[in-house]
């Protein structure tokens, strides 16, 4: 093994942020050799596009590992050809994303030695928290006349900013900045005391660059952003706490969570690395889902790597009591029943649904699904022969899964087996409503163009596809994600362009969730992906 030691002390571009650190291209003697240029290049879009199913140390999880050992066995032309086209087993093509050039220097990349970024302290983090309104300023009323229960609050992923939308008048109120790729948007929720009158008023979201963004719906379009702080470099998902005082944000790099107080105030940070369910020490455990637990006062976040579901009680932060419960890696995003219970969330690379019930804060469940489970928020209905169940789509076939989800009503059914649908190709999120008579589930993972474009309508009764719809047909565009407005009389869905666009080109296309038919197409959106509707998000309506 030759070791080629270059120092590139060059601002990386890891999430968007200027961090400088040592970059040290350590090499196999066989490795294929990269200038500085093309190494930071394509480490950046590594990043970008990559590490969210490979992990940033390349190790793997939803994604295969792509470290040197099991990279240089391919060869840089397999490689780019894997790259360019993709795989129908969960991989997305990436010749619409990347030129020749870029595939081709990313599959050098791959078969060179990860470089490991720096870990990020509680000081940082505390120097990176801006207030742009005091809480003491908020208004005691909406200040714009408009249903802000009704809006939509959308993610437009490569401009960095979060669209509000007025699911009324499916007018676009606000283009809000937040910062690199929004993942995630969570609202506060109907069991506190104190949001009791206003559930949904306030907003958080987190982006890939690890960037909490807080937002309040009652302002003034242009002033509801009121606070920010980054706490990773690297990150997917928020959540706030029953009570509407903390705020939690999970990193995938570092491999930490990070307790914030209502004005974004870091204030404890606790570390996800540890030994896994295998009994190996993982020192990439990410943090994928994170929620608040609707009956108790505590969240769940999910160590991805360590197959683990933690209960975190926040009553008492000084002395922070942490469940840690074993299921199945690679934990990956979930939702929970009616009842607020019980979390089912995929572990994907596992192939299960894993099912935890937050009243004993034990495993009450896992179920073996078909490839790469991925519910994104997931939903509930009734079955007319197993009752309530919970169902999902996944990133490595086509194929719709549904359980049973009530232990305390359907014993017999409970977290078995309900039934399956097959769908023309892999897909990312499911999603309906109570007054639906449908599931629609995306198909947004498929490489085939004509696939990736379409929606799957599946009847509740029959338990079949209804429907194919083609939401668009335009080149590098796909349909994904799907959520209902307030009354469940609407379906709207994202069309988004794949390869990076910073120009608004992307829209949602707006359905009838009866007649099944278009009514509308809203324009002027900057690749938009999750969309979240304030008041099904606020009162877990899925």
């Amino acid at each position: 093994m030759k070791q080629v030691l270059t120092k590139t002390a060059a601002l990386s571009l890891i999430a968007g942020v200027s961090m400088s650190f040592m970059s040290l291209q350590v090499t196999a003697a066989d490795a294929p050799k990269m200038t500085d240029a093309e190494f930071k290049e394509a480490q950046s879009l590594y990043f970008q596009r990559c590490a969210g199913c490979h992990g940033v140390l390349r190790k793997g999880a939803t994604g295969k590992s792509l470290l040197p050992k099991d990279t240089l066995k391919s060869g840089t032309k397999k490689l780019a050809k894997i790259i360019t086209y993709g795989t129908e087993g969960g991989m997305n093509n990436f010749d619409d994303i990347f030129s020749k050039k870029q595939i081709d220097m990313l599959a050098r990349y791959i078969q060179n030695t990860p470089p490991v970024p720096p870990e990020m302290s509680l000081a940082l983090m505390k120097k990176r928290h801006k207030v742009f309104i005091e809480p003491s300023a908020y208004p005691t009323k909406p200040l714009h006349g408009r249903n802000w229960e009704n809006f939509f609050v959308v993610i437009e992923r490569d401009a960095g900013k979060v669209a509000i939308i007025d699911g009324d008048k499916h007018e676009i109120v606000a283009h809000l900045d937040t910062g690199y790729a929004v993942h995630v948007i969570k609202a506060t929720e109907h069991h506190s005391k104190e949001h009791a009158k206003t559930p949904g008023r306030f907003w958080y979201s987190i982006g890939r660059d690890g960037v909490v963004s807080k937002f309040d719906l009652w302002q003034d379009p242009k002033k509801m952003l009121v606070a920010k702080v980054q706490i990773a470099y690297d990150a997917r998902d928020v959540a706030v706490s029953g009570d509407g005082k903390y705020v939690i944000g999970g990193g995938y790099w570092p491999p930490h969570f990070v307790i914030m107080d209502d004005k974004l105030n870091p204030l404890k940070v606790v570390s996800t690395r540890g030994v896994n369910v295998d009994g190996e020490y993982v020192n990439e455990s990410r943090v994928a889902a994170i929620y608040t637990t609707p009956n108790e006062s505590s969240f769940l976040v999910a160590a991805k790597e360590l197959g683990q579901m933690w209960q975190v009680d926040y009553s008492d932060l000084d002395n922070l009591r942490i469940d840690k419960i074993n299921s199945a890696k690679f934990l990956h995003d979930g939702f929970f029943d009616p009842t607020g219970r019980y979390f089912q969330i995929a572990a994907n690379a596992s192939n299960k649904m894993v099912m935890v019930d937050t009243k004993t804060r034990k495993l009450a469940a896992m179920l073996d699904v078909d490839k790469l489970p991925h519910p994104g928020p997931g939903a509930n209905w009734v079955d007319p022969k197993c009752g309530p169940v919970g169902g999902t789509t996944h990133l490595g076939v086509g194929k719709v899964t549904v359980w049973g989800n009530d232990p305390a009503g359907h014993k017999d059914q409970a977290w078995k087996k309900c039934y399956e649908v097959e769908t023309d190709g892999a897909g990312v999120f499911i999603r309906t409503h109570p007054t639906s008579d449908y599931v629609w589930a995306d198909q947004t993972k498929h490489p085939e163009p004509e696939i990736q474009q379409a929606v799957k309508v599946i009847d509740k009764k029959t338990r079949k596809v209804v429907k194919t719809i083609q939401v668009t047909k335009e080149a590098g565009k796909v349909a994904v994600h799907i959520e209902f407005n307030q009354k469940g009389t609407e379906v709207w869905v994202s069309v988004w362009n794949r390869k990076e666009n910073k120009k608004p080109t992307g829209e949602i296309v707006v359905y009838d969730a009866k007649t099944l038919k278009e009514i509308k197409r809203i324009k002027g959106l900057t690749t938009p992906t999750g969309k979240f509707n304030v008041f099904n998000r606020t009162n877990h309506v899925t």
